[in-house]
């Protein structure tokens, strides 16, 4: 990991024979990094349209900062340092703050003390978040991760993957949702069992997550030649999940498969009922996703 935004930058296996298999597309140097590689998407993941939203009768204007339109993308701590709690072998734990007093991005005059914590054991890596409201005023949050999984192929089109969605956001021509959202039944966009991404170009957020009876919705890559599978086993705080093939990494594109698990939906700042937060003061909303791998 990284304390420059948290960021997730290696997760790998070291076989019997020392060797190391990757399975995070991941990098080293910050000048290095491409398309969001495993950055942390708080106080919002995806988009807000045209970077505007209203909360609580206040009509606020965001930063648009998203290369391909008019829109604001993956929230403001990914860019900022923040202060290691904890490192050692198996765990990791960072915090930062947005203080609407002392810092407070444009268009989000809200207060949050954040912390995520990385953590290894024999079933795999954890990934925990917790936000707390320590301003004077109800904040809008919703939580994100960007990590890009690999099962040892060049290319992304050779791999199958498994997406637990029913449903997905439809999106205009400028990457912001219309509203609608989508059944994936009878489309080429079921994935709910195991297809071949194939030379399908995905940039999708996909909701109505199905879940096991723990109430966990997994989402998952698999090669068939080496067996290699992965597994984004995410609980009932997340709500969606977006699944990206990089096309517009212009240094490797489909290099890797971003599985980025959601707390809601893409512009959910101005679509509450896709699984935005209203964070009281004083509140912690937290969660957790795990990745697995045989």
């Amino acid at each position: 990991m990284s304390p420059w935004g948290a960021s997730l930058r290696r997760y790998f296996l070291v076989e019997a024979d020392g060797g190391e298999t990757d399975i995070l597309w991941g990098y080293s140097g910050g000048g290095n990094k491409k398309g969001g590689q495993g950055d942390v998407l708080i106080p919002f993941p995806g988009r807000v349209a045209e970077g505007r939203y209203s909360f609580d009768g206040q009509a606020l204007q965001l930063d648009r900062n998203d290369k391909e339109g008019p829109n604001a993308i993956h929230g403001f701590v990914r860019t900022l340092p923040w202060t290691i709690l904890q490192a050692d072998g198996h765990c990791a734990s960072l915090e930062v703050r947005l203080d609407a007093e002392s810092y407070s991005p444009r268009g989000y005059p809200f207060s949050l003390a954040t912390r995520v914590t990385y953590s290894l054991d024999r079933q795999g890596l954890s990934c925990a978040f917790a936000l707390q409201n320590v301003g004077r005023q109800a904040a809008p949050v919703g939580v994100g991760f960007h990590p890009y999984f690999t099962v040892g192929t060049m290319c992304i089109d050779q791999a199958e993957a498994k997406i637990p969605g029913a449903g997905y956001l439809e999106f205009n021509e400028r990457l912001a949702p219309t509203g609608t959202i989508v059944s994936v039944a009878g489309t080429d966009w079921d994935y709910r069992n195991y297809r071949l991404i194939g030379n399908r170009r995905f940039n999708h957020c996909y909701v109505h997550l199905e879940r096991d009876a723990e109430g966990m919705a997994t989402a998952s890559l698999r090669h068939g030649e080496n067996g290699r599978v992965i597994e984004i086993v995410m609980d009932r705080s997340f709500s969606a999940v977006v699944v990206y093939t990089g096309d517009a990494i212009a240094e490797a594109p489909r290099r890797a498969f971003a599985i980025e698990p959601m707390t809601c939906a893409t512009d959910a700042f101005n679509h509450p009922e896709w699984g935005l937060k209203r964070l009281a003061p004083d509140e912690t909303f937290s969660g957790h996703y795990r990745v697995r791998c045989r």
